[in-house]
């Protein structure tokens, strides 16, 4: 039985601004997943957006638009940090191996490629039960566990120096 531990705090000097990824696929579990990043992100007074993507596959793909549109809008606000969130079930064929690994894949070479603060929050379950378990706020809440690991990596990013001074400018 996995204990419960305490919620983290986090010191950083401006309040972060987070992009979520939820790859929509399972209503219900997404619900969970979302509620509880949220939840961990509004602790931290971290303000941040949802964008919905149609599969786990898909959310590396959305990381990288978010961080190229910078490109072509230099006065867009910048993510600190991002949160993938999506599930992937166990089915009769091994789609869900590969969307599961490649899903993991894309995502760890976005946040080494472009040093990134980010958390994983893509379920990969045998069955819905063990989806709902691990989604569920009140149990073991791997929607907020993905948030707060963002967190912890944009304060060790921070550590570093690897934060630009200039944010975002208002229009």
């Amino acid at each position: 039985m996995e204990q419960k531990r305490p919620d983290p705090t986090y010191s950083f000097e401006q309040k972060p601004h987070m992009l979520i990824v939820e790859a929509r696929f399972y209503d219900d579990i997404n619900d969970m997943l979302l509620s509880g990043a949220k939840a961990a992100l509004d602790r931290a007074e971290a303000t941040y957006e949802v964008i919905t993507v149609p599969g786990s596959l898909e959310i590396p793909a959305a990381i990288v638009y978010a961080i190229k549109s910078l490109d072509y809008d230099a006065a867009r606000r910048r993510y600190d940090g991002y949160v993938a969130l999506g599930c992937v079930l166990k089915g009769d064929t091994p789609h869900d191996e590969i969307v599961g690994h490649e899903s993991a894949r894309g995502l760890q070479e976005v946040i080494l490629r472009y040093a990134l603060a980010a958390g994983n929050g893509i379920l990969t379950c045998n069955t819905r039960e063990q989806a709902l378990e691990r989604a569920d706020p009140t149990r073991k809440n791997r929607g907020g566990a993905a948030a707060n690991a963002a967190l912890r990596m944009l304060e060790i990013k921070h550590r570093f120096r690897l934060s630009p001074k200039r944010r975002w400018v208002a229009r």
